[in-house]
């Protein structure tokens, strides 16, 4: 695997942390923002909200930058908006900050991993995407936990200059192990968006919503389920929060590993399960044996089928980042749908509601496969030609030309 996959992880770490920071120091930041706290809860869906809607305007300015010049300069707004965030002085200004760093997030996101599948052969692309992605999961499992424990002991501005630390770690070790390569051949934003013209690439990037937005339904509300209808103390949700982030980057391993031949047989499969663990642990909530094995078992299935994703969305489409970054932000709206359908139901007094509603939702995701799952001949045939061709035809033509 090339060295520069794993800087990328580091990158993805970075920014995911920031992501969650503001979830784990909301208390903290009311009070230094003379806010209230759902107030800083709306951080959280502004961050969502401008991946989902900038991320594919800021990853067309870089389009025509080479990928590592173009990863620097998103780690410089990246680095400006938590440095912002640090600083700020009313909630005003840390709206800002949250805009501008979502923004740079998601086009990072979408710049990584289509360099990704330039840095790699076709046949291991998949693996090379899940190695960047446990930049992710690390988030997760280590980044929320930490920024919350420094943000506790230092205060909550503590974090982000930390996070801006590991930033900056991050954009040395891009500069250092991420090769110099040319643009893409692409042609132009015109061949790049050309692409989303196909009605398949549509349902592919439907796919990846439900998927992301059954497990959110879930993972956002898990600390009220647990405590609520569980039983489990508040000092013991951490420690199963922990063993979640752990499971989520065995998951992402292993789904890495099967992702490039067996996409749409993982995505059915991961789904499948994922709909009887969330529908088990509605049931069974209040078994604290049992909800913490589909606590686990959500862990597996659900966000780590991003590298299956990520083949199957590039299958469809192309390798190249608007493609990608396009995708994330289809990711990203999986997470708000997901969220505001599990506040529907805990609005409505139902703590089960979150889990009820990520199952409808993963049902819905494995309906969006049945074109392929009828299809498997024709599929595998795409998908030769496409893995083949490894981004757009004319990228194809010029590495033939070269040789």
């Amino acid at each position: 695997m090339p060295r520069a996959v794993y800087v990328l992880a580091l990158g993805i770490f970075a920014m995911v942390t920031s992501e969650f920071a503001v979830a784990g120091l909301m208390p903290q930041m009311a009070d230094g923002l003379h806010a209230t706290v759902p107030q800083i809860g709306y951080l959280i869906t502004a961050f969502a909200s401008a991946m989902a809607l900038g991320g594919p305007v800021m990853t067309v300015a870089v389009m025509k930058l080479p990928p590592r010049t173009a990863l620097l300069v998103l780690f410089a707004v990246f680095l400006a908006g938590n440095v912002l965030a640090a600083t700020a002085t009313g909630y005003g200004v840390m709206l800002a900050a949250r805009v501008v760093t979502g923004v740079a997030s998601q086009a990072f996101f979408g710049v990584g991993i289509s360099l990704c599948a330039r840095l790699t052969r076709p046949e291991i692309r998949g693996r090379a995407v899940a190695v960047a992605m446990n930049g992710l999961m690390l988030g997760t499992l280590l980044g929320l936990p930490l920024s919350t424990l420094i943000g506790e002991r230092l205060g909550w501005r503590a974090a982000f200059w930390a996070v801006s630390v590991l930033a900056l770690v991050a954009a040395g070790a891009t500069m250092a192990g991420v090769p110099r390569l040319e643009n893409a051949p692409s042609g132009g934003l015109r061949a790049e968006a050309g692409v989303f013209a196909r009605p398949r690439l549509w349902l592919v990037l439907a796919t990846s919503t439900l998927i992301i937005g059954a497990t959110f339904a879930a993972f956002s509300y898990f600390n009220p389920i647990l405590t609520g209808l569980t039983g489990f103390s508040a000092g013991t949700v951490p420690l199963l929060l922990i063993a979640y982030g752990a499971a989520t980057v065995v998951g992402n391993m292993v789904v890495g590993r099967l992702a490039d031949r067996h996409a749409v047989p993982v995505l059915v499969v991961g789904l499948l399960l994922n709909l009887l663990f969330l529908a088990g642990f509605a049931l069974l909530a209040d078994v604290p044996a049992a909800a913490v094995v589909c606590l686990l078992g959500i862990g597996l299935v659900g966000v780590t089928m991003n590298p299956a994703m990520a083949t199957r969305v590039q299958r469809a489409g192309n390798a190249g980042p608007l493609v990608n970054t396009v995708h994330t932000s289809f990711i990203t709206l999986g997470v708000i749908i997901g969220s505001s359908l599990g506040a529907v139901a805990i609005d409505a007094g139902s703590l089960r509601g979150p889990l009820w509603f990520g199952a409808a939702l993963a049902a819905l995701g494995l309906l969006t496969l049945l074109p392929e799952m009828r299809r498997p001949g024709r599929a595998a045939g795409r998908r030769g030609r496409t893995v083949a061709r490894g981004g757009t035809g004319r990228e194809a033509r010029e590495r033939a030309r070269r040789g």
